[in-house]
């Protein structure tokens, strides 16, 4: 493209604006959707993947730049096949921590039991204190005093049918069906740099 052809600068905040306001408005239908086939939610999704491809395409052509992010297409997901009124639920949670400080971790848990120290023991063992000693959320929200550095995390909340206590204990994710889920949690840090590439002053 040649530079008289080229976007102006005001021309691709506009664009960036765009996909601000149609991820606003994705949200909001979700939010007030009447159902799993809620139109205005398609209508929304379209928008913004139209509005987020705009806004790539003028930032290449102003800056020779591109976004690291897409919205896939709308197919790319399985869609809800569960009850529309399910008799129970199951909570599926993954967190991913990377062990930044090993001897802090060791320390930590050793104010808990001497065992961390013994003979043989180490990072395993120190782990096993830890979560044997705090909840998992508790460990997440001090998850620095214990030498870890948050990674990704999810959470999945799918439909499920009432079991028996001890049921599905010898295979507890065996049952986590992406064509079940209501809803899902994700917490990256990708989608921190996809935030600061639509607003470079955050």
């Amino acid at each position: 493209m040649s530079d008289a052809a080229q976007p102006t600068a005001t021309e691709v905040r506009a664009a960036a604006e765009a996909v601000k306001a149609a991820i606003d408005r994705h949200l909001a239908a979700i939010e007030n959707r009447t159902g799993e086939d809620d139109p205005e939610v398609f209508a929304a999704f379209d928008a913004l993947a139209s509005a987020a491809e705009h806004y790539d395409e003028l930032l290449y052509d102003a800056y020779d730049e591109v976004t690291p992010f897409e919205v896939p297409a709308g197919d790319s997901l399985p869609a809800y096949a569960g009850p529309e009124n399910p008799g129970a639920i199951s909570v599926f949670v993954r967190r991913d921590y990377t062990i930044a400080d090993p001897q802090r971790l060791i320390t930590q848990a050793d104010r808990v039991t001497d065992d961390v120290t013994g003979v043989g023991a180490g990072v395993n063992a120190a782990i096993g204190v830890l979560f044997g000693e705090y909840e998992p959320d508790e460990i997440a929200s001090r998850h620095k005093e214990f030498g870890l550095e948050e990674g990704d995390s999810t959470l999945w909340v799918s439909a499920a049918r009432p079991t028996e206590p001890g049921e599905w204990l010898s295979a507890p994710f065996d049952q986590a069906d992406p064509e079940l889920i209501i809803c899902r949690f994700d917490v990256s840090s990708v989608y921190d740099d996809e935030l600061e590439a639509l607003d470079p002053e955050r």
